[in-house]
């Protein structure tokens, strides 16, 4: 009975509050959850988490020392991925972030290159930008990942000092001046002898990631591995 009951109660739900398809704006089944099937399988995926030397782990080659890299989707100027982002950003869809997330980490819990990660760090957005946003896209992510991962999230280790400009539009050694000195560690402890996976949402120059991970290999022992949601070919 219980169970007609929760049927009925969707089926009533989905009439007065249609759920849509977040690329494809179709209305989703019963079964569905933010994607329909179609663009759920369409989803642009790398493949990358298989693979010890991709083209993430190159874009960090004698920047950073990394047991890892990778990024689960492939983004272009107006497809699916950009459209998903966007509205995780920008739009206040949180439910986005962290159901791509799932997907993401489920995808790495695959991979004996990322299945051994004992902690996630989420880069820090500012306070500020934090605040007016509502939230910090790189956490929902996290957050979803470790719910398919036997890694934990810690979002308060690293924190951001200042608020830094947009990078959009910034060369890559601009990107990096701008973001170089502005992150910090907190209850560094925590992280001693750990493999640590930080994780953002599009890496492009990879910037802020290299900023973040060199604060972070300031923790004795600590090894660090990457994983952005998305990758942004050059």
């Amino acid at each position: 009975m219980s169970f007609f009951f929760s049927n009925w109660w969707a089926d009533a739900a989905g009439l007065f509050f249609p759920r849509s398809c977040a690329v494809c704006g179709r209305a989703l089944h019963r079964h569905e959850d933010v994607l329909c099937t179609a663009c759920y399988y369409k989803l642009p995926r790398t493949g990358f988490s298989l693979s010890a030397d991709n083209p993430v782990k190159d874009i960090f080659y004698g920047r950073l020392p990394l047991v890892s890299a990778t990024s689960f989707l492939f983004f272009s100027k107006g497809g699916a991925t950009q459209q998903l982002i966007h509205k995780l950003k920008y739009k206040g869809k949180r439910e986005v972030g962290l159901y791509l997330g799932k997907l993401f980490g489920a995808a790495l819990n695959e991979s004996p290159l990322f299945r051994q990660a004992e902690v996630i760090v989420p880069v820090p957005l500012h306070p500020k930008k934090e605040h007016a946003r509502g939230y910090n896209q790189s956490l929902l992510i996290a957050e979803g990942m470790a719910l398919q991962m036997p890694a934990v999230v810690m979002p308060d280790v690293l924190v951001r000092k200042s608020d830094s400009a947009t990078q959009t539009k910034k060369t890559r050694y601009e990107r990096w001046e701008n973001v170089k000195d502005i992150f910090q560690l907190k209850k560094a402890s925590r992280l001693e002898g750990k493999l640590v996976l930080l994780v953002d949402d599009v890496i492009t120059t990879g910037a802020t990631l290299e900023a973040c991970g060199h604060t972070l290999l300031k923790v004795q022992g600590l090894r660090l591995g990457i994983a952005s949601l998305a990758y942004a070919q050059g």
